[in-house]
């Protein structure tokens, strides 16, 4: 495994990433590995991965469909369990699901019958917070997110961002260590995706969170990660990290800068260039026989 290193000279990326790396080490997995069982037979889901992630670090995890990224954040929340191997928040094994791991998903997974306020105190209610204290902790994070005159309103009435910043404010309202999010803003509009990218950054940047991201976009990684952690298929391994030296804050203009699109070249390269590592559902594609007569001179 390499660590790939794109410089900008503006940009003290040295000192930047000697300053994370000096950091205590938050999660740690070794040897990790997940194999799904079907009967007598097996597939290797996650490969002995190893892996550290220092506090306060922004990871985002990317590699080609099937090659374990959505397993790999599942693992991490303790909703899997995995097969061999360590895995460690703060040096102590994942056994399960915890507050102190929060997760957000790409569907909208809102309680439906309960209004936002009632969504983002939910966590508290179940960790034995009094009902005044889990409601001023909720409308605290829904003031932070800016819906504070949303907070009777019911999913069915929010757009699709709306949905995912009461997701977020659910997760952080429980003040994990860990924030794993799964391509939330995967079903976004390009315009609500930037905006919602940048709310992200700018929440990570004010309170004390990790935050492990698994995208399929490569933009999306390059603008919001520290380290993007590049997955090969089948099975899924660390392929290789790169350090994003590109400085903070960031925005979307940063995408047309050469080193931005130095790294997108090299994350490009990793993610899409061996066919055997993409998922076999895509192989041999059957050609589709002509259903109708069509014209394209009319």
């Amino acid at each position: 495994m390499k660590t790939t290193d794109i410089r900008m000279t503006e940009f003290n990326a040295r000192q930047y990433f000697d300053h994370i790396y000096q950091r205590p080490v938050i999660l740690e997995a070794k040897q990790l590995s997940q194999v799904f069982q079907h009967g007598k037979n097996s597939r290797t889901i996650l490969n002995q991965l190893d892996l550290k992630i220092h506090k306060r670090e922004f990871i985002c995890v990317i590699g080609p469909s099937g090659c374990g990224k959505s397993t790999f954040s599942r693992v991490v929340a303790g909703l899997d369990p995995y097969s061999s191997g360590e895995l460690l928040v703060d040096g102590q094994p994942i056994s399960g699901p915890s507050p102190e791991r929060g997760m957000v998903f790409q569907g909208y997974t809102l309680f439906p019958w309960k209004s936002v306020k009632e969504n983002v105190m939910f966590g508290p209610l179940m960790k034995g917070a009094s009902h005044a204290s889990a409601e001023a902790a909720a409308r605290e994070w829904i003031n932070i997110i800016g819906l504070e005159k949303y907070e009777n309103q019911y999913p069915h009435q929010l757009s699709g961002g709306m949905k995912q910043r009461v997701a977020i404010a659910r997760a952080l309202v429980n003040e994990p260590k860990i924030l794993l999010m799964d391509e939330p803003f995967g079903a976004l509009d390009p315009h609500t995706r930037q905006k919602m990218q940048k709310h992200l950054m700018d929440l990570w940047q004010n309170i004390d969170i990790t935050i492990i991201f698994v995208t399929h976009d490569m933009d999306e990684a390059i603008l919001l990660a520290d380290r993007i952690v590049a997955l090969k298929a089948n099975p899924g391994e660390i392929k290789e990290i790169i350090e994003v030296d590109l400085p903070r804050p960031r925005n979307t203009e940063l995408m047309s800068s050469p080193a931005f699109k130095q790294l997108r070249e090299r994350v490009d390269f990793l993610v899409h260039t061996q066919e055997e590592e993409l998922d076999p559902a895509l192989e041999d594609l059957p050609k589709i026989p002509r259903m109708t007569q069509v014209s394209t001179h009319k």
